[in-house]
């Protein structure tokens, strides 16, 4: 288990990257509205299914925040880097 301080929100961002790209981790954060979220989630492009064809959204990217690929819910989620308290890898 990783845990975060007083970690850069740049130097979370690598770490999670890091992680997240190879493989489902348990990413704790507090939610905006206060509540802590232990999320199984991922970046791997072997487990993130495809997107579809006729979707052509484009979204401004946060710096702030990473969105992530939920393992349980089966969608794109997302959280502020500020908020991560730890990442436990699966």
């Amino acid at each position: 288990m990783i845990c975060f301080d007083k970690e850069t929100v740049d130097k979370r961002r690598e770490i999670l990257r890091e992680h997240l790209s190879t493989g489902i981790a348990e990413v704790t954060f507090n939610k905006v509205d206060g509540t802590v979220r232990v999320m199984p989630c991922t970046l791997d492009s072997s487990i993130i299914p495809p997107a579809p064809v006729h979707v052509t959204k484009t979204k401004k990217t946060n710096p702030l925040v990473m969105s992530v690929w939920c393992t349980d819910k089966s969608e794109w989620r997302s959280f502020r880097l500020e908020n991560v308290i730890s990442i436990e890898v699966k």
